[in-house]
C-alpha cells in the first residue's frame, strides 16, 4: 500500500491533488477485501459489501469536480459494524443468522452523518453475534452469520477482540480507512487495542443511538475506529449532533460545536494528571506489563504525573442490560418486516432452538437471562439497580476518584478498565502502546475521562501518540 493510505487526511491530499480518486481508492480496498477476507489469511472480517460503492465513490469524483469536496472525509471509504441500520442494498443482522433477510428501511443517524460528511460507505463487518451479548461462552469475532472474525496480527492465534470485532480487524487489515464500531461495555476498546489501531467510545449521548440494534440504552454508543487519532477526531466531528429521535443527544446540545481536530496539540500531556489503578495491570502477562510501563514512562517524558489510585469495587451484580437489552430488542424486532421470522426476544430465543446446529454454536444462556425479566423499566429491580450504577460509577466512582487527585484522565491497558466508565456512560480512548516482544501481540493504552471529554482525551492521546518511543506495525498477511 502507498505511504498515503495509511491516514484519512493523507488520502484526502492525494484526492486532492489527483494523485487517485475515490473510485479507484474503493478498488484498491475491494481487491484487498478479494486477496484476503475470505481467501488468503482469510480474516474474515468484512460481512457484505456495498453493491452500490464503486457508483457512490464515483458521484462523489464528480461531486468533487463540479463543487468542491464536503470535507475531511469526502470520498473516503468507511467501514460500519453489522448492527448499524443501512437503508440500502445491505442487510443489517447483528451477526445473527435469525436476521439474515433483514433490511433496514432507513439510514441509523450514524449512517447517515458519514453519507452527508461524504464517506463512502464500503460494507458491513462482521461482529460478536448480538454484539456480545447471546453466551458467555461465545468467542469474540464468532456470529452464525459470518463465522469468526480472525485477528491479522496472528490469525487464529491472537484474540481479535470484540463485539466490533470485524471493523477492527478490518481497518488492521486495510479493507477501508476507517470504521465505525459500537460499545455497551469494552466492545470498541477491546478490538480496536488488540488491532493495534485507534479507538474511541464516546460519551453516551454525543452520538445518536438510532437505528443500531440495542443492547443497553443506558450504554450504547457507536464511535470511531482507525489507524491515527487524528483520523479518529475527524471522524467523531462527522458522527456528533442533536438528533431529534434520541433525547440524549439534546443532554449538552453544545457539545456540536466542537471541533476535536483544533484541539489536537503536542504540549497536552505537559502537567497533565493521569490516574492508574494498578489492578488492572495485573491481569497482564510480563511482556504485556512492560508494553504499558514502558508506555506510563514515554508520558512522564512529556510532561505527564502518573499518579497511583485506587477505584471503588463492588461486587453486586447489576441486572440493568438484562431488563434493558429485553425492552429494546423487542422494540427494534417489532419494527422488522413481517418476513423476518423473528419478532421479540422470545421468538428469538425459539428460532435458535430450532435452528440449533447453525445458531447455537456457543449457546445462548445471556439471551435467556434476559428474557427471564419482564421487559418494563418500571421494575423496582432495574430502577433500583440503575440508580445504584450511577451512584457507584459517577458520585462515588470515577468523578470522587478524580476530584480526590484532580486527575486529566484515569489510564489503563487495553479494555481492562471500560466497565465504570461504560456504567457511568463516560469517554474512553484506546491508541496503540507498543507490541510484546516475543510474539508481537498489540496492547493499547487507553485513557478515560469525565463526560463530554473527548476533546481533552483525544489530545492527550495524540500527543502520545506522537511522542512515544515505539513504531506503528501494520500486519502483514
Amino acid at each position: 500500500m502507498k505511504d498515503w493510505y495509511n491516514d484519512v487526511s493523507s488520502m484526502q491530499a492525494a484526492l486532492t491533488n489527483g494523485q487517485t480518486s475515490s473510485r479507484e481508492l474503493t478498488l484498491t480496498y475491494l481487491k484487498r477485501i478479494a486477496e484476503y477476507d475470505q481467501q488468503g489469511a482469510a480474516i474474515n472480517s468484512v460481512a457484505e459489501i456495498n453493491p452500490d460503492a464503486v457508483h457512490i465513490a464515483e458521484a462523489l469524483d464528480q461531486e468533487r469536480k463540479l463543487k468542491g469536496i464536503r470535507g475531511p472525509l469526502h470520498g473516503i471509504p468507511v467501514i460500519v459494524k453489522d448492527n448499524i441500520d443501512t437503508g440500502d442494498k445491505m442487510h443489517t443482522t447483528a451477526g445473527s443468522i435469525a436476521l439474515k433477510d433483514h433490511y433496514a428501511d432507513k439510514d441509523a443517524f450514524v449512517a447517515s452523518q458519514l453519507r452527508k460528511a461524504g464517506a463512502v460507505i464500503i460494507g458491513k463487518a462482521n461482529l460478536t453475534e448480538w454484539a456480545n451479548f447471546m453466551s458467555e461462552a461465545m468467542p469474540n469475532g464468532y456470529s452464525s452469520r459470518g463465522g469468526q472474525v480472525l485477528n491479522p496480527y496472528a490469525p487464529g492465534t491472537f484474540d481479535v477482540g470484540g463485539s466490533s470485532s470485524g471493523s477492527a480487524a478490518a481497518v488492521a487489515s486495510y479493507f477501508a480507512a476507517a470504521a465505525i464500531g459500537t460499545e455497551t461495555s469494552g466492545s470498541i476498546l477491546s478490538p480496536a487495542s488488540r488491532n493495534s489501531l485507534v479507538g474511541v467510545k464516546p460519551t453516551v449521548g454525543l452520538v445518536s443511538r438510532l437505528g443500531i440494534i440495542p443492547i443497553s440504552h443506558s450504554q450504547d454508543t457507536a464511535g470511531p475506529i482507525t489507524r491515527t487519532v487524528k483520523d479518529a477526531a475527524l471522524l467523531l466531528e462527522a458522527l456528533v449532533g442533536v438528533d431529534p429521535k434520541d433525547p440524549a443527544t439534546a443532554a449538552k446540545p453544545g457539545h456540536i460545536s466542537n471541533l476535536y481536530t483544533m484541539e489536537l496539540n503536542t504540549f497536552a500531556l505537559q502537567h497533565a494528571r493521569i490516574g492508574v489503578d494498578r489492578t488492572f495491570l495485573q491481569a497482564l502477562n510480563e511482556e504485556e506489563a512492560k508494553v504499558i510501563d514502558q508506555a506510563i514512562e514515554d508520558l512522564k517524558k512529556q510532561g505527564a504525573e502518573v499518579i497511583d489510585v485506587s477505584l471503588p469495587v463492588t461486587e453486586r451484580e447489576s441486572s440493568v442490560m438484562f431488563h434493558e437489552f429485553k425492552h429494546g430488542v423487542n422494540a427494534y424486532l417489532a419494527t422488522c418486516a413481517p418476513h423476518i421470522p423473528v419478532h421479540t426476544l422470545n421468538e428469538l430465543i425459539v428460532f435458535h432452538h430450532q435452528h440449533e446446529e447453525t445458531a447455537l454454536k456457543y449457546g445462548q444462556s445471556v439471551l435467556m437471562d434476559a428474557e427471564k425479566t419482564n421487559g418494563r423499566l418500571t421494575d423496582p429491580a432495574y430502577l433500583l439497580d440503575r440508580l445504584e450504577d450511577l451512584r457507584a460509577s459517577q458520585a462515588d466512582g470515577l468523578d470522587a476518584v478524580k476530584a480526590e487527585y484532580q486527575l486529566d484522565a484515569f489510564l489503563s491497558p487495553n479494555e481492562l478498565g471500560s466497565q465504570m466508565p461504560a456504567i457511568a456512560g463516560y469517554p474512553s480512548i484506546t491508541v496503540p502502546a507498543g507490541y510484546t516482544e516475543t510474539e508481537g501481540k498489540p496492547v493499547g493504552l487507553t485513557l478515560t475521562g469525565g463526560a463530554y471529554e473527548e476533546g481533552k482525551l483525544l489530545s492527550l492521546a495524540y500527543h502520545y501518540e506522537q511522542t512515544r518511543s515505539t513504531t506503528h506495525k501494520a500486519p502483514t498477511l
